[in-house]
């Protein structure tokens, strides 16, 4: 085991883990300087910042893979003690290395989608921005440090969600016409962006009160000095204070990562150009969340074990429950990157459960390796759905999965790779990383010996169902069947055709990785866990024995497991979720078998459709909620208090002070006589006063 902790500043291997974070940041303040030379050097510096990025987080491989850890510090508030570091450990390498090399393959995607926009160097700008903000999030070493991070992600994410803010209807998302409860339920660019910024502010606040709740028992931010120092566990403990402190740092995750009641903001966020809807969905923004969880969960575990249970069934319950709600409305929408951002939501619910279920089982690493298995996994299939998807919006012309149909003939590349990376989405059994992560999560909650594990793995059976029913949905509106009416029209004047390599070979790689992660996804499960065994031991001191789905047979001296120590259940159950969600939108949506108009002939299935497609109303809620219901008081206010009350005292103040103000003018005489006379009768006054 490679031990590199306490390295100071600079020194060694700590540049590069500072430097994964700095190297972004220093592109994106030299892109409009660059842009100057030329649009084509901008572009590719642009790629390269990405790339040396990228190439320092690889080096760091080697550290994780050995069981190392770089601590790096420097000196930042000293008469707060406060230190400015980074922390690369067996968890941040691994997520840095996520973060840092599907962004670059989403920077080469852009090559091609971008091209030719006026506002490139606006968009390099905040891309790099963006990856650095992420960086600095996944590699600081304390909260305060975090925290920039996050805000920084925050305000790049406004300000490429918003990106063609001239809010013109073709970049709108939602169907116009639609309202839901009196609610506009389409979103226009600006819109969209404002909405994301003002909802993740929500959870901002959460996590920033959370943080300095701990600032002031423990008197630091620092992740190491935390666990060193458990003092301040102990007092916030008795003052009932630990667990508050750690449900509102979770708040800050709920809103990142768009987790219920936050969850809005997501859906909406489509508005954006496609690579940043892929790079916010699969390597920043939405996995922040996730990753402060897998931060600090084994922290609040390890100072208080006894006690965070608490904690831990929040975290699992509302991935839970975003899970089945998102799950549920991607299941009539009709907008591809909509699908796919539903999608999201719930699958990073499904993290958050198997997050969660670590801190409620016999052995924390079954739950916690399986919620950040299912995060690696995501990142690479999502992506390539998202950058797949923008590459049939490129040649297509519309958002919708109703204008498009029969594209596999003229689109094979990007049938070919999003068929792969649907696939793992759907979690096809053995062949898919997103089937071993899945099951992952199921044996986890099953294992647990939680006394509600049996719901919990009910709705995670059942978001899986609905997952391969609208992956499959989506995959069969798209390419199988025949052109839709718009292809129809507009096929004269716009030959549909694969797209560039630049834009597909990227969406290829992550395709294929997925497919060659699930066919050796037990082993590398298996390794996986190994690793966090070790991570959670060596850092935490939170030591689990290797359940008995976990162990290596001994004759095998290989390291791979047999099919034979799968949870049988879990497996059991993952298979029939993904046959039967699979089977059903295969027969409707790709052999059209079934019409999808059967739903209508029913007014029970016709109402529950519309409930989905109207969002659970939970939109509605929110805007009558937080904005049209305060509006109306404060007009309330305003005209019966503001014009009534304070409009009336106003001019009566005014006029007595203006009868005052005369009242003392007419003694102002300017003569001195006068004056002399008031001064002698007030000291005559006086004297016959003190002499009573």
């Amino acid at each position: 085991m490679v031990d590199l902790q306490g390295i100071i500043g600079f020194e060694g291997m700590g540049i590069n883990a500072w430097l994964i974070w700095i190297l972004p940041f220093v592109g994106a303040a030299l892109v409009p300087a660059i842009a100057k030379v030329g649009n084509r050097a901008r572009n590719y510096a642009a790629v390269g910042f990405a790339l040396a990025s990228a190439l320092s987080a690889a080096t760091l491989l080697p550290i994780a893979l050995d069981g190392g850890q770089i601590h790096s510090q420097i000196n930042w508030i000293p008469i707060l003690n406060i230190y400015a570091g980074t922390l690369a450990d067996s968890l941040s390498i691994l997520m840095t290395n996520i973060a840092a090399w599907i962004s670059f393959l989403i920077f080469i995607y852009s090559l091609g989608y971008m091209h030719g926009d006026k506002n490139l160097t606006r968009y390099w700008f905040f891309m790099l921005f963006f990856i650095g903000s992420m960086q600095l999030i996944v590699l600081s070493d304390n909260l305060l440090m975090v925290f920039f991070g996050w805000e920084g992600v925050g305000l790049a994410s406004f300000a490429l969600i918003s990106f063609w803010y001239h809010d013109k209807k073709k970049d709108f998302v939602g169907t116009p016409g639609h309202y839901a409860g009196g609610i506009q339920m389409w979103a226009s660019p600006s819109h969209a962006g404002l909405k994301a910024f003002l909802m993740t502010k929500a959870g901002d606040i959460m996590m920033l009160s959370g943080m300095f709740l701990i600032f002031g028992y423990a008197g630091t931010f620092g992740f190491t000095e935390l666990l060193q120092d458990q003092s301040w566990a102990a007092e916030m403990a008795r003052s009932n204070l630990l667990v508050p402190a750690a449900v509102l740092i979770f708040g800050g995750a709920i809103g990142k990562s768009a987790q219920f009641p936050l969850n809005e903001w997501l859906l909406e966020a489509m508005t954006g150009p496609t690579p940043v809807s892929a790079l916010i969905h699969a390597a920043t923004m939405v996995k922040a969340g996730v990753f402060l969880v897998a931060r600090i969960g084994p922290l609040f575990f390890a100072v208080s074990a006894l006690n965070s249970s608490q904690f831990f069934e929040v975290v699992a319950w509302v991935g839970a429950i975003t899970a089945f709600l998102l799950a549920t409305q991607a299941l009539v929408n009709p907008e591809i990157k909509k699908v796919l951002a539903y999608s999201t939501g719930s699958q990073i619910g499904l993290m958050m459960m198997g997050l969660g279920i670590a801190g409620l089982s016999s052995s924390f690493v079954d739950g916690y390796t399986s919620g950040f298995f299912h995060l690696m996994s995501h990142a690479m299939f999502k992506a390539s759905l998202f950058m797949g998807a923008g590459a049939v919006l490129h040649a297509v012309g519309s958002r919708f999965m109703t204008d498009m149909g029969g594209l596999r003939g003229k689109m094979k590349k990007t049938f070919l790779f999003m068929m792969m990376a649907g696939l793992s989405l759907a979690a096809a059994p053995f062949i898919t990383s997103g089937f071993w992560s899945k099951d992952a999560i199921f044996a986890s909650v099953l294992e647990s010996g939680y006394q509600y594990s049996w719901i919990l793995f009910a709705i995670a059976v059942m978001v899986s169902f609905m997952t391969a029913f609208y992956t499959f949905r989506m995959l069969g509106m798209t390419f199988f069947g025949n052109n839709s009416k718009f292809i129809q029209q507009n096929e004269s004047n716009q030959h549909i055709h694969e797209v560039s390599a630049v834009m597909w070979v990227p969406f290829a790689i992550l395709a294929v990785a997925s497919i060659a992660v699930g066919l050796i996804g037990f082993a590398f499960e298996h390794q996986l866990h190994e690793m966090f065994t070790s991570y959670l031991a060596g850092t935490f001191g939170i030591h689990t024995e290797l359940s008995a789905a976990h162990e290596v047979p001994a004759e095998s001296g290989s390291g791979f497991l047999g099919l034979g120590e799968l949870n049988p259940m879990a497996v059991t159950a993952s298979i029939g979720a993904f046959a039967l969600g699979a089977l059903l939108g295969g027969l409707v949506y790709m052999k059209r078998v079934i019409s999808p108009e059967v739903v209508s002939r029913s007014i029970i299935s016709r109402a529950v459709w519309k409930f989905f497609f109207n969002r659970w109303y939970l939109n509605t809620a929110l805007y009558w909620g937080a904005v049209i219901g305060p509006l109306a008081i404060y007009r309330i206010i305003w005209r019966y208090f503001e014009s009534t009350i304070i409009d009336g005292i106003n001019p009566g103040l005014q006029g007595s002070m203006t009868y005052f103000s005369k009242v003392i003018k007419a003694g102002q005489t300017g003569i001195a006589q006068t004056y002399l006379f008031v001064f002698a009768a007030g000291l005559m006054i006086i004297i016959m006063l003190l002499f009573l």
